[in-house]
């Protein structure tokens, strides 16, 4: 089995954070469109303080989570053909890790304002902080336990490696390929 270059490993590690991105965009995009909405609504002014901060959390967050996912593919043009793949692959990781988490501060805040004005805050603050925590466990609590664990069983990656390409092997490395 022939061994990936370096290139190759940046390039298939770039694709792979762009697949994921694509998936996540989508649903901000919708989101933070609704969002944008909101405050031309006939119900808008009905909302006490408390809410109106719940709302701004969420439209921020909405935004950055945007800004986050759609930057490796504004920053690829600007770096295209300048032999910086790995840098763009680390980067886009780390925008990615951000871009969750500000659509996990998007997504609570905008359930827990929806469900204050309907039900009223006994109701929202709990189910907003379940919210929360159902996302930070399941999108990075249970990756994080797996790789403090080594847990590369399922991962396709290899042993000792990592999701966000600092594991691109030398061209002298003897590891073998990756699994795809």
């Amino acid at each position: 089995m022939s061994r990936e270059s370096e290139k190759e490993r940046a390039d298939r590690n770039f694709v792979e954070l762009l697949q994921g991105a694509r998936v996540a965009v989508t649903g901000v995009q919708v989101l933070f469109a609704f969002l944008l909405t909101v405050p031309f609504s006939q119900q808008f002014d009905r909302l006490g303080q408390a809410d109106r901060w719940l709302f701004f959390a969420a439209l921020v967050g909405a935004a950055v989570a945007s800004i986050c996912y759609i930057a490796p593919t504004a920053q690829h043009r600007v770096l295209f053909r300048q032999g910086r793949k790995e840098l763009l692959v680390r980067r886009s990781n780390l925008y990615g890790i951000l871009g969750a988490l500000a659509l996990i501060v998007s997504m609570t805040a905008a359930t827990g304002l929806v469900i204050d004005y309907l039900f009223g805050p006994r109701l929202a603050w709990p189910v907003a902080g379940a919210i929360a925590v159902l996302a930070l466990w399941t999108w990075f609590g249970q990756a994080a336990i797996d790789r403090a664990g080594g847990d590369d069983q399922d991962s396709g990656e290899e042993p000792g490696g990592s999701s966000d390409g600092s594991d691109v092997p030398s061209s002298s490395s003897s590891r073998e390929e990756s699994r795809a």
